[in-house]
């Protein structure tokens, strides 16, 4: 039978703004921008090198941090990545030297639901294939570790029960005693794959291991990824491995990666993961990508070397910070900024008239299905209904104590008349200033204005206000995110508690909290839309990452393995006849 592939790329690829059809530079030309020399890149190819970090100098900074977050998700998007390289674009026009940092994207909503995540139009990274098909394989490094630690886990359990007490007369190491029953690690991989989510492994036993019941997580959900983004240096890597906690043996008692002996070849397995990755914007802007996404499950936030490696070499760094306020820009703060003391500048939040009139809730918005007529046109009481959802994240932001900047990521069909509205709105809401961002149109030109309303914030930031003291327990730390949410009460599983009161026997109630719960609703339920009120909040489960340092707090039903919609994005994904890559976005 011929192969009907060649007919569907060349449908395909007349409609895509792939990165062959524009402007690149070597990649020594971007690093010479930021006053990097050849020593203190690893190429990998023309367009893209990792900045070594032995060219950090440690304490030195001289720019500013801008954090980049949105109202509340919808299935439209707000164009947080092209505001993100936008934003940075216009800081560059405007005369002052700006980086943009971000994420590496997940392969799983690549050829799940996007199609790409590398921004677009004007303001895209570039080579955007090259970003969102492995980029320089730090995803597929930590995956390899962490699949490594969960191998070794498995060998362990099969050695133990199969030689008993001649396991240790044999190797001279102790038992370890697991419980099969308290293994903590499951299997990753970078795909969304919903038939993982619950599986058996070493199916009968005897020589195929240990007969028990797992599950498998996205790579992004790894805590190996939420070390990667927090940690310092290759030492301070190396020691957060080796506290991760893998199991428990059979009196309870933690059972980590070094107790294991696997964390030092996790650690070699990630070795060249440490160093951020250089790239460029459509305008030749220098871009860091380090660490990844998932601010509902994970850390969601780009690294600290790569905001540290930016601070030091710019005036200005943009950063983005996964999903809406509540999510990865409350992440920055409360596990980020406490470990690492880098303090955002200024908090820039991105919205869209069309996602303003989502999130009134009038409306059930499917992804890929045809808009309500009353989204696409002029309808200020259905805009007004929207933008509570704008004033609770504008007071939401502003409740840490820095200025708040409203970006209008603004669209070709948008009134006039709708977009005055949203900017009286805003800064009756308390933004010190609202903007338009033609970014996607028009690049850097489309966000200057954008651009000087955000410098001018930065020249009066302050530093944050965290909403819970480190030593507060972790039901206050709870209550208060919770009462922050609009929550009028919490409501602790019995599994729930249990694992509370462990967490705490265990000496870990002054870590902070990393929240996981929808992103499609301030709330943990998704279909309550706009702000909603009097609601309880539910906490299903509760687990520490000893290793990246914060307590997980699972909100609701929360699943740390997406599955595949029934018309995924690979669906449009190939390649022409001169092997260029056609269907991302």
């Amino acid at each position: 039978m011929t192969s009907t592939l060649p007919s569907i790329a060349a449908n395909l690829c007349p409609i895509t703004h792939a990165s062959h059809n524009l402007s690149l530079q070597p990649i020594q030309y971007i690093a010479q921008q930021l006053g990097l020399t050849a020593e203190d890149l690893i190429p990998y190819g023309h367009h893209m090198a990792k900045v070594d970090i032995s060219a950090l100098r440690p304490g030195e900074t001289r720019g500013k941090l801008i954090l980049v977050s949105s109202i509340t998700p919808t299935p439209m998007g707000e164009g947080k990545t092209v505001t993100t390289i936008g934003l940075s674009q216009g800081i560059n026009r405007l005369g002052h030297r700006g980086v943009a940092c971000i994420r590496q994207p997940s392969l799983g909503p690549v050829f799940g639901v996007k199609g790409g995540a590398a921004g677009g139009g004007a303001a895209q990274v570039l080579p955007m294939e090259k970003l969102n098909l492995h980029l320089t394989g730090d995803i597929h490094a930590i995956s390899a570790a962490h699949n490594l630690a969960a191998a070794a886990l498995d060998a362990r359990l099969y050695h133990e029960q199969r030689l008993g007490q001649a396991f240790s007369q044999q190797t001279g190491m102790p038992l370890l005693n697991i419980d099969v029953q308290q293994i903590l690690w499951p299997r990753v991989v970078d795909h969304n794959d919903r038939a993982l989510r619950h599986i058996k492994v070493g199916v009968g036993g005897g020589t195929q291991g240990v007969e028990r019941t797992d599950h498998v997580e996205i790579t992004a959900a790894s805590e190996l990824m939420a070390i990667l983004a927090l940690s310092e240096n290759l030492q301070d890597m190396r020691q957060r491995i080796g506290r991760i906690i893998l199991a428990k043996n059979t009196d309870g008692k933690p059972i980590t990666a070094d107790d294991l002996g696997v964390a030092g070849a996790m650690t070699a397995l990630m070795k060249e993961t440490i160093h951020p990755t250089l790239m460029q914007t459509s305008e030749h802007t220098p871009v860091l990508i380090h660490a990844g996404p998932f601010a509902n499950i994970a850390h969601g936030n780009s690294s600290v070397l790569a905001d540290r490696l930016g601070l030091q070499l710019a005036d200005y760094v943009v950063t983005e910070a996964g999903f809406g306020s509540d999510m990865g820009m409350e992440k920055f703060f409360n596990i980020k900024y406490r470990q690492s003391g880098i303090a955002p500048a200024c908090v820039v939040l991105v919205a869209t008239i069309r996602s303003l009139k989502a999130n009134s809730g009038a409306f059930d918005i499917k992804p890929g299905q045809p808009l309500p007529a009353e989204i696409l046109s002029t309808n200020i009481p259905l805009l007004s209904q929207g933008c509570a959802n704008l004033k609770w994240h504008i007071n939401h932001a502003k409740s840490y104590g820095l200025p708040v900047v409203v970006a209008l990521n603004r669209f070709p069909d948008d009134s006039v008349e709708e977009l005055a509205f949203v900017n009286d709105y805003a800064l009756s809401a308390g933004a010190v200033a609202c903007e338009i961002s033609e970014a996607f149109a028009n690049g850097g030109a489309g966000t200057t204005a954008l651009a000087q309303q955000v410098i001018n914030a930065c020249a009066d930031a302050q530093q944050p206000i965290l909403p819970y003291p480190d030593h507060a327990s972790l039901e206050q730390k709870i209550a208060v995110m919770a009462q922050g949410y609009g929550a009028h009460d919490v409501e602790f599983t019995p599994q729930a508690r249990q694992q509370l009161a462990a967490i705490t026997a265990a000496g870990f109630a002054h870590l902070p909290l990393c929240m996981a719960k929808t992103p499609l609703s301030i709330s943990a339920d998704p279909r309550l839309k706009n702000v909603p009120q009097d609601f309880v909040l539910p906490i299903t489960a509760c687990a520490v990452s000893a290793g990246a340092g914060f307590v997980r707090i699972y909100a609701g039903d929360i699943m740390t393995m997406p599955g595949l919609g029934t018309q995924p994005a690979y669906y449009h994904i190939d390649i022409d006849d001169e092997g260029h890559i056609c269907g991302l976005s």
